[in-house]
């Protein structure tokens, strides 16, 4: 059950992450189940006056995750008159989720940011629930349970920022193993992008921006002929980020 001191919080203000994570050659982000209930969430929370909304983003993901020093962007804000749910709200009064005093505290207008975080998947050793929730899974973008309120347009919304950013910068370091093939680094791509891409003229993008390293290992235990393997140059990619890419998808 939430129970807690509302003047803490600044009124009508909450956060809301995406954490995507790719696994098995899908794009897949961390989703709530609420107790006793069929709908689904994002992380978030409300802010606290005397903290940073970007501190309050970086509190719910380390809470989910166990992870800290993550990618982490803002990327939108939602405040669409009657973006929360009243039947949502009613289920989880209900089921008694929230507590009689915070009931009110719920019902008024929220505007919420949203934010996308990229975690490697395997990383995440046990995603974490809170008191109003009974499971903390990895959903495929594919094959998304019902959401409460508005989150699934905040997801979408997330998503579809992720796809645009393909354009000008760099993506991988945060979603990919320390060492990987360029088939598994273009697997990512496809899976963001939604489309396929030619296989050399991928190859010939990614070696052009300069910023992968050659490691002179191979995958082993592959069906065909074992592929090269490449990290990113931690230096270079930072550097792509900042002053952006050539060349578009």
């Amino acid at each position: 059950m939430i129970d807690f001191k509302t003047d803490s919080f600044q009124p009508g203000l909450s956060v809301d992450c995406v954490i995507f994570g790719f696994h098995n050659n899908e794009l897949k982000v961390l989703l709530l189940k609420m107790k006793n209930l069929d709908f689904w969430a994002l992380p978030g929370g409300f802010v606290g006056k005397d903290h940073g909304v970007d501190e309050e983003a970086n509190r719910v993901l380390e809470s989910r995750t166990g992870l800290t020093d993550i990618f982490l962007r803002q990327f939108y804000l939602f405040g669409n008159v009657g973006r929360t749910s009243t039947e949502h709200l009613d289920s989880l009064e209900a089921q008694g989720l929230i507590s009689s005093d915070n009931v009110s505290w719920f019902r008024k207008r929220f505007i919420t940011v949203g934010y996308y975080a990229l975690v490697e998947y395997s990383k995440v050793k046990q995603p974490t629930v809170d008191d109003i929730s009974e499971r903390c899974d990895w959903c495929s973008i594919n094959e998304l349970p019902e959401m409460m309120h508005d989150h699934l347009d905040i997801l979408k919304k997330a998503h579809e920022t992720l796809k645009k950013e393909l354009n000008y910068q760099p993506i991988g370091i945060n979603l990919l193993p320390q060492e990987f093939t360029m088939p598994e680094l273009q697997a990512l791509y496809e899976t963001i992008l939604e489309k396929p891409l030619d296989r050399r003229n991928f190859r010939r993008k990614m070696l052009g921006y300069e910023i992968l390293i050659n490691t002179d290992k191979r995958r082993t235990g592959v069906a065909h002929k074992s592929p090269n393997l490449y990290k990113f140059d931690v230096k270079k990619y930072q550097k792509a980020i900042q002053g952006g890419l050539s060349q578009s998808w």
